[in-house]
């Protein structure tokens, strides 16, 4: 695959400024030379942007649900190179990266079709007399110009997430994905393009910035844009949610999720959820498996069963097809996960497993019993890292799980209905899942968090509804009488 040099902004593509290597993350070695952009390619941008806005606005579905289905098909007749290339500049294990290759796939088809569920409804204005004779209706209008901000994690699925709702709702959009892993969302957006130009539509309806925080900040800070769609930690969100308004802002942040262990549990499917959960992405997934919360009355049969599964967690090289965990993005992750592992030690917390470098990665860790205030409980530590503690009962567990600034996704293990039922009326999280693991996201469903995990919802359906403004129309047919 190749793209033309620069950035692709406005009709055309922009030479940048400078250039920066990306970097196999497992040895070091160079990927590709990728475009860096700066504040006055992110200002640029903008003013591209508002020069179609209006043009993309009213381009019709049948050309916004081609243009989708299209730049699906491309990226799937191209699914072994995104495959290849995500594993190349993000270091995540190749298993991993054929599951973000197959969502972003499901991302680009369900955007496509829900074009033509982008409809209103009438409304009874007459429930008042004044009403009466009028003809109520309201349509749902794009919001206006956004920029989607992505993270390193999962490059490809993230941009498709801001990209293709955008685009279905009728918005321009200017994506800016993280510095590290700019090759997959670049290509995306050629993809996206060239899809667009075919369709009948305007290639500046999607363009793509690279740079650091100085290009985050002029795009999020100008008030031109109408709505920001950040995916990152929540320190990075939160201060754009402060530097952008009053623009409305769409936050996926992190978390640290957590899986309860009920009694009733089956046991051998907790623990191996624990792993499975765990350890995909490396612990680099903002859902994966991070707390472990077990009641006290089969603590010991469960954490048995966990650690006997510990071996299973291939580490190595991931372009192998067994490989599980590998090399954090950078060295910096790296050293920051190792010494919340060992400030969790210091603070009284058991050992069970790993904690060790091996090669440029770190062993499957688990810790048991950290207390609170370490940052390995409280905070979210995007690593292969799972810290397992016991309580005395459900009602406990729940208050746990709760007691977190944190809420984006958790699950339970249990054989009682009630129980599931008890944990998705009492867990404060945007997602809770029963009986799997707390990283289950169907791209179709809605997803997002509560308190420091963000606000707004993910999913085209629920993404489209976020970057499109309800109009009213009220209409009376006559003057007369």
């Amino acid at each position: 695959m190749s793209v033309p040099d620069g950035l692709p902004i406005g009709d055309g593509w922009l030479p940048a400024p400078s250039t920066a290597a990306v970097t196999f993350p497992y040895d070091g070695s160079l990927v590709a030379t990728a475009p860096v952009g700066d504040a006055d390619l992110a200002r640029r941008a903008l003013d591209e942007a508002l020069t179609v806005r209006e043009e993309v606005s009213r381009l019709p579905s049948h050309v916004r649900r081609r243009a989708l289905q299209a730049t699906h098909d491309a990226v799937a007749l191209r699914r072994d190179h995104f495959e290849q290339l995500l594993v190349a500049e993000t270091g995540k294990p190749l298993v991993d990266c054929r599951v973000e290759v197959a969502r972003s796939l499901l991302t680009l088809q369900t955007a496509a079709e829900e074009v033509a569920r982008l409809h209103g409804e009438t409304v009874p204005l007459d429930l008042l007399p004044s009403g009466e004779g009028l003809l109520g209706f309201w349509v749902r209008r794009p919001i206006g110009v956004v920029v989607g901000i992505s993270g390193f994690n999962y490059p490809l699925l993230l941009a498709a997430h801001k990209i293709a709702p955008a685009l279905a709702a009728g918005c321009p959009v200017v994506a800016k994905p993280a510095p590290q892993t700019p090759l997959a969302t670049l290509w995306l957006v050629h993809l996206v393009r060239e899809a667009l130009h075919d369709a009948g539509g305007p290639r500046a309806a999607v363009q793509l910035v690279t740079g650091g925080p100085e290009v985050g900040v002029a795009l999020t800070t100008d008030r031109r844009v109408s709505a920001v769609s950040f995916t990152g930690s929540a320190t990075v969100g939160h201060q754009i949610a402060r530097d952008a308004a009053p623009t409305k802002v769409l936050l996926e942040l992190g978390s640290n999720a957590a899986l309860v262990v009920a009694a009733d549990a089956d046991l051998d499917a907790a623990a191996d959820a624990v792993v499975r959960g765990g350890y995909y992405a490396s612990g680099q997934a903002c859902i994966s498996v991070q707390r472990v919360v077990v009641v006290d009355a089969v603590r010991d049969d469960f954490l048995t069963r966990l650690s006997s599964r510990m071996d299973q967690v291939v580490v190595g090289d991931p372009r192998d097809e067994t490989t599980r965990v590998s090399a954090l993005i950078d060295e910096r992750s790296t050293g920051r996960v190792l010494e919340w592992v060992e400030q969790a030690v210091a603070a009284g917390a058991g050992l069970v497993t790993g904690g060790r470098r091996v090669g440029g990665a770190i062993e499957p860790t688990v810790l048991l019993d950290v207390p609170d205030g370490v940052a390995a409980w409280d905070e979210e530590i995007f690593g292969p890292v799972v810290a397992v503690r016991s309580v005395p009962d459900l009602d406990t567990a729940f208050e746990v799980v709760n007691h977190s600034r944190y809420g984006l996704h958790a699950s339970v293990f249990t054989a009682s209905l009630a129980t599931a039922f008890e944990a998705v009326d009492r867990i404060e999280a945007g997602g809770v899942i029963v009986n799997d693991v707390p990283g289950f996201r169907s791209d179709v469903m809605p997803y997002g968090g509560v308190k420091d995990s963000g606000s707004g919802r993910e999913g085209p359906r629920f993404a489209i509804e976020e970057l499109t403004v309800t109009r009213m129309a009220v209409i009376r047919p006559t003057t007369k009488g």
